[in-house]
């Protein structure tokens, strides 16, 4: 079983959200589970059986084109409507909820999830593209407005062409992402509130925080985001680390009032393991007895017998990476940062909260794999540097999907996308392009328009597999819907008994 010992001076523990004691409690001993762990009941054993329902199912072949014109529609169903908030310029979406208050939003992913068309075939097509999407945002974090019209973008050029198109995609999506590289720069400190900034909706008051928290906890430090009780964002650092965890059993409480744990010279013990039985710990716990210090555990699992001697506890379920678990145990001292977002109204807490983490993802991918030009100008130019796509294609039916961002963006501007293309284009200076905040051509790295690699990456590897998929498809498998009953009509007799009482 590996594990990791280490020391922290001060071990602070809050209650996690539910919890039961499962076990006599045992003097300055936790456990925190990074699994749900209960005991099992003792029940009557029952035969198994198992039974399974097959649906009626709708077949749309692609004989006549209709099944990739319908596939196709709810493409850009899905896209224009998440189109809307792309760039500086771009609008907010409000979307309804079945309890509390409507949600005003402009993060693409967001709206991408609530999209469900009434017609079957539509709503796959909306599902495919919806995987760019969400692919881009669980790698980069950012990006998802652009991956998915990217991908209509692709998907629109290559069903004209589809032979030739799709034999053409994988390579040049290659090519592109090679060439990208080449044109990414490490990113300054002082660009990291340009890259929050823009994937804030060039928000500089959300930029500038975000760099001052990096600054302060380092480029590899713990920021977290929490919602504020003010109207005001604020920023504290918290001494030593932090994470969603907490003492599930109140027999660990040593402060009753504030209901936390607090340990003085704590021992920590990482385990990177399931706990089989109490065995495998009796050295180390042994040790903590004999020299008198408190002692936390924190392990992927537990069996029931290591919970028969031990307090077992129960946590909210979390993944920890195990190659992270030396520079995790390196932040101990480096402290988290904690951004406290604030707003007037829970609806605007909501969005403005999305726009804060959107931020500080951009920025984290932007320290892990560099910058390169904003504004879709980046996407733009790679059209014509890469010399794949010259050389195996005849026509421009990708280099015109690679035009897709600016022209959106440029639309939800006010300003004609076709226009600030050919003169963006026209000027051999990579970093030139059009700033649809101010509406200048100018130095975009200069002026602070600059996106991080990483998502330009995921937005062209996660399009481009989405749109290889769509293009190739040639028949639709759909559930037939089920007719809906009609309503039981109302008793003549009145009441419910059926005798008129």
């Amino acid at each position: 079983m590996a594990s990791a010992f280490g020391t922290a001076s001060t071990c602070g523990i809050k209650p996690a959200p539910a919890g039961v004691a499962l076990a006599a409690p045992k003097k300055h001993l936790s456990l925190v589970s990074t699994s749900l762990v209960s005991l099992p009941r003792k029940v009557r054993p029952q035969r198994k059986c198992s039974f399974r329902v097959n649906a009626a199912k709708e077949l749309h072949f692609n004989k006549d084109g209709s099944a990739i014109r319908k596939l196709q529609n709810g493409v850009n169903k899905l896209a224009d409507l998440v189109g809307v908030t792309l760039g500086p310029k771009g609008r907010n979406v409000v979307l309804e909820s079945k309890y509390g208050s409507p949600k005003i939003v402009n993060d693409g992913v967001t709206v991408a999830k609530e999209v469900e068309l009434e017609d079957p075939v539509e709503n796959i097509g909306a599902k495919l593209v919806r995987q760019a999407a969400a692919k881009t945002n669980d790698l980069a974090g950012d990006g998802t407005t652009t991956s998915v019209v990217l991908a209509q973008g692709m998907i629109t050029e290559g069903v004209k062409l589809l032979v030739q198109i799709t034999r053409g995609i994988e390579k040049t999506a290659k090519a592109l992402v090679s060439k990208l590289q080449k044109m990414s720069k490490e990113v300054e400190d002082s660009e990291l509130a340009d890259v929050a900034a823009v994937s804030a909706g060039n928000n500089y008051e959300i930029g500038n925080m975000i760099a001052e928290a990096m600054k302060k906890v380092g480029r590899q430090g713990v920021v977290t985001l929490e919602e504020g009780k003010s109207a005001e964002n604020n920023l504290y650092v918290v001494e030593g680390m932090q994470f969603d965890r907490g003492y599930i059993s109140p027999y660990f409480v040593t402060d009753s009032e504030k209901m936390t744990v607090e340990y003085e010279n704590c021992k920590l013990l990482l385990v990177d393991k399931k706990i089989n039985n109490a065995r495998d710990l009796i050295a180390i716990l042994e040790d903590a007895i004999r020299s008198g210090y408190p002692i936390l555990i924190v392990a992927e699992d537990i069996e029931q017998e290591a919970l028969a001697t031990l307090v077992g506890l129960e946590a909210t379920e979390q993944e920890y990476e195990k190659e992270k678990l030396n520079e995790r145990i390196a932040k101990l001292s480096g402290g988290v940062a904690v951004i406290q977002v604030g707003a007037q109204t829970e609806t605007e807490l909501k969005e403005k909260k999305l726009r804060v983490e959107d931020a500080l993802n951009a920025t984290k991918a932007a320290v892990e794999e560099g910058i390169v030009v904003g504004g879709g100008c980046t996407l733009l130019r790679l059209a014509s540097k890469v010399d794949a796509i010259i050389e195996t294609l005849e026509n421009d039916e990708q280099k015109k999907s690679l035009s897709y961002p600016l022209k959106l963006i440029t639309k939800n501007a006010g300003v004609n996308g076709s226009v600030v293309t050919e003169k963006v284009l026209a000027n051999e200076n990579f970093r030139y392009g059009y700033n649809a905040a101010t509406g200048k051509y100018e130095d975009l790295m200069a002026a602070g328009i600059i996106d991080p690699t990483k998502v330009v990456r995921c937005c062209l590897e996660h399009a481009a597999s989405v749109a290889k998929t769509f293009i190739t498809s040639d028949a639709v498998v759909v559930d037939i819907k089920e007719p809906e009953q009609a309503p039981a009509p109302a008793n003549p007799m009145g009441g419910g008994s059926g005798f008129g009482f």
